[in-house]
């Protein structure tokens, strides 16, 4: 996948933001935060119902919540990226 635009700058507005600023890209970082939780939890804290073990699209959220009905856990990692400023 092409992660910048034709001007070579990234697809992503912020990070845009950012390289306008003047910061470079230094590295990813593929579970930034990380929230755990019961189903019954997640049902809570997003407002929807998992009826199956699966991967989802939840309010607010950057990734996808990963449902294991099995289990009782669903987890939730946001990947981000680290930028400097020069």
């Amino acid at each position: 996948m092409k992660w910048t635009r034709e001007d070579g700058l990234h697809l992503d507005p912020w990070v845009r933001t950012h390289q306008r600023l003047g910061a470079a890209l230094i590295a990813p970082a593929p579970r930034s935060m990380v929230v755990t939780g019961t189903v019954n939890r997640w049902e809570e804290w997003a407002d929807m119902a998992f009826p199956q073990t699966g991967r989802y699209v939840v309010p607010g959220g950057l990734d996808l919540v990963e449902i294991d009905r099995e289990r009782d856990h669903g987890c939730y990692e946001e990947t981000n990226i680290w930028m400097r400023h020069v």
